[in-house]
């Protein structure tokens, strides 16, 4: 396979992944608060809140970093 179309495809696997990515850190921090809040702190439903807004901040640090590696293309 050429070099080119090998980079092409490599590009095209990460961006497509970028929508798993972005749920996920979403997910993951949604779930993470949830539980703190129900097992450890009890503070419902402040630390769900906290980690969901950590969850979008890391989806949209995702996005940010998709952009940056799209301009150097």
């Amino acid at each position: 396979m050429k070099r080119e179309t090998r980079r092409y495809i490599q590009d095209l696997t990460y961006f497509s992944s970028l929508g798993l990515q972005v749920s996920l850190s979403i997910f993951i921090g949604l779930a993470v608060g949830i539980w703190l809040d129900r097992n450890v702190f009890h503070t419902t439903p402040w630390l769900t809140l906290v980690f969901l807004m950590l969850g979008i901040a890391a989806g949209f640090r995702n996005i940010a970093l998709a952009i940056k590696k799209s301009s150097r293309l």
